[in-house]
């Protein structure tokens, strides 16, 4: 008979550092859900419209891992669609409601306008507030023009962009079910989440351009979007915490898409000479969202 091989201390420690993270793992997950279970009814929905917009951003990773090339045209196609989406759920979802609660509130036209209009100005000095603290500049700047560290810084940029603008999203998600009517907040939840597939999929395919695998750029995609459930429930508690900031909660997300799309969707999609394809493919999306919210809601 063979002897079973005596465990090295190094795999006991390994094993056993296992278990103590194993065991860690299930009591933070049971503290969470015990957490989700007392939160209230519209940040529990906001999460679960979270989750689904995480899922879309999975979802459109999957391409990449298939073999194949994936022709740079659908990429930019994907991207102006995307921002399509984007700026007809600022437009419909967002700034149209947060005029309507302004003025439901009893502020006139000029003060819902001024109103709206600081809003929107806040969410955007947000997002570039963010841009600046993960110092996104200093790394581009770091590099060459034209070497393979710079392909590299590039791709980084993009993909930190995206998760900084994955962010505000989810707070738009959280403002809907907290305060907006319950099939607009599920429209605007759907329209995000649509714009998220080719969301994921661009990231993944911007890692994959510089040399990353397939497996890798698809996993580091789908963990862009794990932000939005996060968001979702932040923006809920906030406008359950006082609905008086719901006018200026929906026009912050509105403001912190629209920089998004001005800054990052736009000169992304149009970067490689695809203007056309990435224009036209932006005024479809933006179709496709201006149905869902005004003729389906």
């Amino acid at each position: 008979m063979h002897a079973h091989p005596e465990l090295r201390p190094s795999q006991i420690r390994r094993a056993l550092g296992a278990a103590i993270c194993l065991a860690g793992a299930l009591v933070v997950l049971h503290k969470l859900l015990a957490l989700l279970a007392d939160l209230p009814l519209p940040a529990q929905q906001a999460l679960t419209g979270g989750f689904w917009a995480a899922a879309a951003t999975a979802a459109g990773t999957l391409p990449i891992i298939l073999p194949g090339a994936f022709s740079q045209r659908c990429y930019d196609a994907a991207l102006g669609l995307g921002g399509g989406i984007m700026l007809a759920a600022t437009s419909f979802s967002l700034v149209l409601p947060a005029l309507a609660v302004s003025r439901g509130s009893g502020a006139g036209p000029f003060n819902a306008s001024l109103t709206v209009g600081s809003g929107i100005m806040l969410g955007m000095l947000l997002v570039v507030l963010l841009g600046h603290l993960v110092q996104s500049e200093r790394v581009l700047e770091s590099s060459g023009a034209d070497d393979g560290p710079s392909a590299t810084a590039r791709a980084w940029l993009f993909v930190t962009a995206v998760a900084i603008h994955n962010l505000p999203e989810g707070v738009a998600i959280g403002v809907g079910y907290g305060g907006v009517d319950l099939a607009k907040a599920h429209t605007l939840a759907m329209g995000i989440a649509i714009q998220d597939i080719p969301e994921g999929l661009v990231v993944a395919l911007a890692l994959r351009g510089v040399g990353y695998g397939r497996g890798y750029a698809a996993a580091l995609g789908a963990v862009s979007g794990l932000v939005e459930p996060l968001g979702a429930v932040a923006g809920a508690l906030l406008i359950e915490a006082s609905t008086t900031l719901l006018p200026w909660g929906l026009a912050g997300a509105a403001g912190a898409m629209l920089y998004v799309i001005c800054h990052d969707v736009v000169p992304e999609a149009q970067r490689r000479g695809h203007c056309n394809i990435a224009s036209s493919a932006l005024v479809v999306g933006f179709i496709v969202m201006m149905v869902l919210d005004t003729a389906l809601s």
